[in-house]
């Protein structure tokens, strides 16, 4: 009996390693493939925000890490991309966290006109709102998100910046209020903060590792 728990251990030990070493084998084998799909979905985000008649750099290696708790929703820091056309910087964007979701954070992507600071795309990249309802935020499910084009925060308090049911401009979803007002929270208070501080955020080191 003890010798067939022996043997029956000894299978389950050989079988637990070669596991392991096969996760660890798949893992390194796909995690240039993985970083290399990061980077096409990152680019194909900061191509939509930023309109790629407006720059001539590859706007991924441009990466800056901004932290400012208030204005991105974290404490976290978050990646700030410039984009220049022919050495000039045409555009900025950056990324935020709506930490009031519904279900809990949304991670926006902002895109904003380095002259005017008129937003000029915003994309979600992340989130785990209701199917149906609250998921409508998310470009592949309704055009929602694309009423922040052209739009420009013009005060701190700037009292447009918010759902019609709150007086503001911007559409609720029906049976879903609570998603749509955090990521404009988020996008209003990352963009006013960008606008003011545009000089300086541009002008931080590149220091995305990775990016």
């Amino acid at each position: 009996m003890i010798e067939t728990i022996r043997k029956h251990g000894g299978i389950l030990a050989i079988a637990a390693l070669l596991s392991t070493a096969l996760v660890a084998i798949t893992h390194t084998l796909t995690e240039d493939t993985i970083q290399e799909q990061q980077q096409r979905q990152l680019a194909k985000a900061l191509n939509q925000v930023i309109p790629e008649s407006m720059h001539d750099n590859a706007l991924h290696k441009t990466c800056r890490l901004i932290q400012n708790a208030d204005a991105l929703g974290t404490d976290e820091a978050q990646p700030f991309y410039v984009a220049t056309q022919n050495d000039t910087v045409t555009a900025v964007a950056i990324q935020a966290i709506a930490p009031d979701g519904y279900n809990g954070a949304i991670s926006v992507l902002i895109g904003m006109d380095a002259t005017s600071h008129n937003v000029l795309g915003v994309r979600v990249l992340a989130h785990n709102e209701t199917p149906g309802l609250g998921d409508k935020v998310d470009i592949r499910v309704s055009d929602w998100v694309q009423s922040f084009a052209g739009k420009k925060v013009t005060a701190e308090n700037d009292n447009r910046w918010a759902v019609r049911k709150d007086g503001g401009q911007f559409d609720q979803f029906t049976g879903a209020t609570i998603t749509p007002r955090a990521v404009v929270k988020a996008v209003k208070k990352a963009a006013w903060y960008v606008s003011q501080n545009q000089d300086v955020l541009i002008n931080q080191p590149i220091n995305c590792g990775g990016q």
